[in-house]
């Protein structure tokens, strides 16, 4: 197997010995997150400051009419920072459950709610009159348990030696292919164990699109990937959890493992003493999941669609970006039955998306989340508005 090339970016902070210590990466990843939710929300006035936005959002967020209840469900990714969005916000009272992207979407679909929460954007052949409204940036991780190196190496991994590892090819953790990417590394023979979701997942769909998308050679498609759910490749040893939460539970009691988490819960895995990968981004480079190389990530994007719909995944413009970062969506029918039901749905989101409100960098950092860039948010409040 030929090895990727092993450039280290500055955003991995890593030590003259390629060591860095999880929990100093966890306070530097929330502070430069608070500062730079923090510096983004006070722009200057201009065209792509968020204070040109304002108006808008202060126009939906005034919609709101009492007595109306909303339901959310979906991304188990997205459900710790609109959990606590439902929680501070008082104009309605809404209702959470981190049931996973797909649930999310389905419930959204069929009226059963009426906010989906995903990580993934809707299908092409999705009804017209579904919208997918884009509330902030988030970002996976992949992590790893392995005793006597769970928070101090964050070892090289690329989306070839990952896709070895979820098909079966690599079977341990000292074999060649990853000794390659983490020269001085001591690594043990403990077996491999990949975790996937069980669910239908946004969180499936990102990283089976920086595994198709980075490796040619993945067996992603032939699998019915990217998406939220796959036919995962039969490994022996491979264990299905539902939700993040589960996941991180399964690699903490699981020596061997390697699996994709949400940023979100990036605090819950630092303490159970995970060790959190520098991953092979689009440009040749390792890089953690600091504010600063998710927000290149997403600034290499320039132009969003109308839709919201875009993979943010694996950009080969930006040298130091994370490949693995997303929009999280809500996932919204544009016809309610009530313009009720409809300005309540507007005003929750609007106030959820704000910088000044829901996106406050107080809410954010501690979920290692961002707020929309104003482009973005404009795209977003357009779609708002399209809901009656």
């Amino acid at each position: 197997m030929h090895a990727p090339r092993t450039t280290t970016a500055p955003g991995t902070r890593r030590r003259a010995a390629g060591r860095l210590a999880l929990a100093a990466l966890a306070g530097s990843l929330s502070i430069a997150a608070t500062a730079g939710a923090a510096a983004a929300a006070k722009k200057p006035a201009g065209k792509d400051s968020y204070a040109a936005l304002y108006p808008r959002l202060d126009k939906l967020e005034k919609g709101a009419g009492s007595g109306v209840s909303l339901l959310e469900t979906g991304s188990t990714l997205l459900y710790p920072v609109i959990s606590e969005w439902a929680t501070q916000y008082h104009a309605s009272k809404v209702t959470t459950a981190g049931t996973g992207s797909g649930t999310g979407i389905a419930d959204a679909l069929s009226g059963t709610v009426q906010i989906g929460a995903s990580d993934a954007y809707l299908p092409a052949s999705a009804p017209s009159n579904m919208l997918n409204i884009p509330l902030a940036v988030s970002a996976q991780q992949i992590d790893y348990n392995l005793p006597g190196l769970a928070g101090k190496t964050h070892l090289h991994l690329s989306a070839q030696v990952i896709n070895d590892m979820f098909d079966g090819t690599i079977t341990k953790w000292n074999d060649s292919a990853i000794a390659a990417l983490n020269p001085g590394v001591k690594l043990p023979s403990t077996s491999v164990v990949p975790i996937h979701r069980a669910d239908g997942s946004g969180d499936t769909f990102m990283f089976t699109s920086y595994l198709a998308f980075q490796d040619p050679n993945s067996w992603v498609p032939s699998h019915g990937g990217p998406n939220t759910s796959v036919t995962w490749p039969s490994v022996p040893n491979a264990l299905a959890e539902h939700g993040n939460g589960a996941m991180v539970f399964a690699c903490k009691q699981t020596p061997g493992c390697i699996a994709y988490i949400g940023i979100s819960w990036l605090r819950q895995a630092l303490k159970f003493g995970l060790g959190d990968a520098a991953l092979l981004n689009g440009s040749g480079n390792y890089v953690l999941p600091t504010p600063g190389n998710i927000e290149s990530e997403v600034a290499s994007y320039r132009k969003i669609p109308a839709s919201g719909a875009i993979s943010l995944i694996n950009s080969k413009s930006v040298k130091y970006g994370y490949p693995i970062v997303n929009f999280e969506y809500a996932i919204i029918n544009t016809k309610q039955p009530s313009s009720s039901t409809a300005n309540a749905i507007k005003a929750f989101l609007a106030w959820g998306m704000d910088p000044r409100h829901g996106s406050t960098a107080k809410n954010l950092a501690k979920f290692y989340f961002h707020p929309l860039a104003p482009g973005a948010m404009q795209i977003a409040i357009n779609l708002l508005n399209k809901i009656g």
